[in-house]
């Protein structure tokens, strides 16, 4: 399979929406304290580095 600059965007973006919503769930179900909301906004932060990825497909 021949990699490009999109389709390694692509990967990326995908890599971290799955990261994203494994730590939102961890703050969510796991750690019920302070803890949890590190790890809910750590994991939007990777939502907008995703967004941010998917936003360069195509002009990189």
């Amino acid at each position: 399979m021949a990699m490009n600059k999109n389709t390694v965007l692509a990967w990326a973006t995908w890599i971290m929406i799955f990261v994203g919503l494994g730590l939102i769930a961890l703050g969510a179900f796991r750690y019920d304290d302070v803890a949890g909301w590190g790890f809910a906004a750590v994991g939007f932060g990777f939502f907008a580095v995703a967004w941010v990825f998917n936003a360069l497909k195509g002009r990189v």
